[in-house]
């Protein structure tokens, strides 16, 4: 069989080495953003307006030209991004219809041809925020849901509370995992933290939850099943049983659909499909590695050691 259990202390080093990089650039950037940049919040969020046009020449200004104009109409801490061979990406504080009409008639008098609107869309920052607290409110109240369903269905067995507990943990790990990867993202590639994000962020919460479930339900079987079995051997058979379904449905399916996208869904899709790649794969990988370990450590008590220096007898 296979000893998962007995290697967990290496897979939660493996979880805080994707973590806790990403988690120390946000807080450095959230502290001193004068030299690292503030965290990639979008407009969805901090409230601003977002401007996609083409250029049909075929070629687009360079960024400083563009946010040049946009200077000389009195309009400051601007973004651009290129986004295809003729199109562009500008960020702004928040803009009314016509100052927006103002602006493209400037852009095309600038460089001298007409330039399409694809996009644009304008968000208030007090919407911004009522989204992001109507999400933490979602998930703190589907958590609470999650530990409470479990304590139920677990109630036949020992300390049912903990498996509840176990995957909210598991989850947060998640989350974290997803966070990480958005602020390294945005460093270094340019994502920002918008509606899609949410969503992908989300839906990874979604997945993880019920990967978990899966999984504890199996130990729920087998202690029913095998009560003489030491329970550290029965967590690890269970997680060996349901190794193949997690690899099935998680990895050869919903895996390799989000790598394809990733790699020809376009530039629009591509920062979402991967998220929840990662994500996903986070969430399945924590089922395995993190949620059931947490369960055997808390049944252990294993963190009594953890600080006690090991004596030798002769």
């Amino acid at each position: 069989m296979i000893n998962i259990l007995g290697k967990r202390y290496l897979f939660f080093g493996i979880s805080l080495l994707v973590i806790v990089p990403g988690l120390i650039l946000g807080l450095l950037q959230s502290i001193n953003s004068d030299w690292l940049g503030k965290l990639p919040l979008a407009i969805d969020f901090t409230g601003g307006s977002l401007l996609e046009v083409q250029f049909p020449s075929g070629t687009v200004p360079q960024p400083a030209d563009v946010i040049g104009v946009y200077t000389q109409m009195g309009i400051k801490d601007v973004q651009v991004q290129t986004t295809g061979a003729d199109r562009i990406l500008v960020r702004s504080p928040f803009m009314q219809d016509a100052e927006r009409a103002t602006i493209v008639q400037a852009l095309s008098k600038t460089f001298g041809q007409e330039i399409a609107v694809l996009r644009f869309d304008s968000v208030g920052p007090t919407i911004g925020k009522e989204v992001v607290g109507r999400a933490s409110v979602a998930v703190a109240v589907a958590a609470l849901a999650v530990v409470v369903y479990m304590t139920l269905a677990f109630r036949g067995l020992p300390h049912a509370f903990r498996y509840g507990i176990c995957a909210i943990i598991a989850m947060v790990h998640d989350v974290a995992v997803v966070l990480s990867l958005g602020v390294i993202g945005g460093k270094f590639f340019g994502w920002q933290i918008d509606a899609l994000y949410l969503t992908a962020l989300l839906t990874v919460i979604g997945f993880s939850v019920q990967d978990k479930v899966v999984v504890f339900d199996r130990i729920r079987e087998n202690s029913l099943l095998h009560r003489r079995l030491p329970f550290e051997t029965l967590v690890n058979h269970s997680i060996v049983q349901t190794l193949q379904r997690s690899i099935n449905t998680q990895l050869m399916t919903v895996e390799f659909m989000l790598l394809a996208l990733a790699l020809f869904g376009g530039v629009t899709l591509r920062e979402f499909a991967v998220i929840l790649l990662v994500g996903l794969f986070s969430g399945t990988y924590s089922s395995i590695f993190i949620a059931a370990p947490i369960l055997v450590l808390w049944e252990k008590r294993e963190w009594r050691q953890w600080f006690r220096r090991n004596t030798t007898t002769a």
